[in-house]
């Protein structure tokens, strides 16, 4: 049986930040500008995540300021191309254009494959969700929202090629990042004794 005993200090604050994460999505943000510095500090820690032969698949683009008008335009030409015909609804295409202006960083999330033989898609898919992982941390840490979205015309062709990704590169969608506008929500877990099973 394992018993529960105190956690060291220093585990205690990872553990508090780890509980703390949330996902905070577009509407519920501040437009307001946020340091810069910030996202930094996201992406270094991203850049501190396991990866299988060191092959560092992540691939970011970050927007902040007027770069987001352009992003909008490619979010809403992806649109247009995904969605024909009747499934084409002007006021989502106009929503793809102005959801740029919710939060005020957005960062894409790309990753390298095929740089490793003996190394598969799905592991260096697998990394790089722990970099956006890492990065998410990081901002629940300096009280910032995030959201990894991944909806179709933010993981689009045409918008992977305006993000600098080539194939066989993918883009899985983006992290926006901003400043909560609303309480900090709570968590919401099944405990996790319910879903681990232990042998010996």
């Amino acid at each position: 049986m394992i018993e529960d005993t105190a956690l060291p200090a220093e585990l205690e604050m990872l553990m508090d930040v780890i509980r703390r994460r949330r996902s905070i999505s577009q509407d519920q943000l501040s437009p307001e500008p946020i340091p810069m510095e910030y996202i930094r500090w996201m992406l270094e820690a991203a850049n501190y995540a396991p990866t299988h032969g060191l092959t560092e698949p992540w691939r970011f683009t970050v927007f902040s300021g007027e770069e987001r008008r352009a992003l909008g335009e490619a979010f809403a030409q992806s649109y247009r191309l995904a969605f024909t015909g009747e499934a084409f609804q002007e006021s989502a295409w106009i929503a793809q254009k102005e959801r740029v202006w919710k939060a005020p960083v957005w960062i894409s999330i790309g990753v390298r494959v095929g740089t490793h033989p003996k190394i598969p898609e799905w592991e260096e898919i697998a990394a790089v969700a722990c970099a956006v992982q890492n990065a998410h941390l990081v901002a629940a840490s300096l009280g910032l929202g995030a959201f990894w979205t991944s909806g179709l015309p933010v993981r689009h062709e045409n918008t992977a090629r305006f993000v600098g990704l080539e194939p066989p590169d993918k883009l899985l969608g983006f992290l926006y990042v901003g400043r909560p506008a609303i309480p900090w929500p709570k968590a919401r877990r099944r405990p996790w004794e319910e879903k681990v099973v232990w042998r010996g």
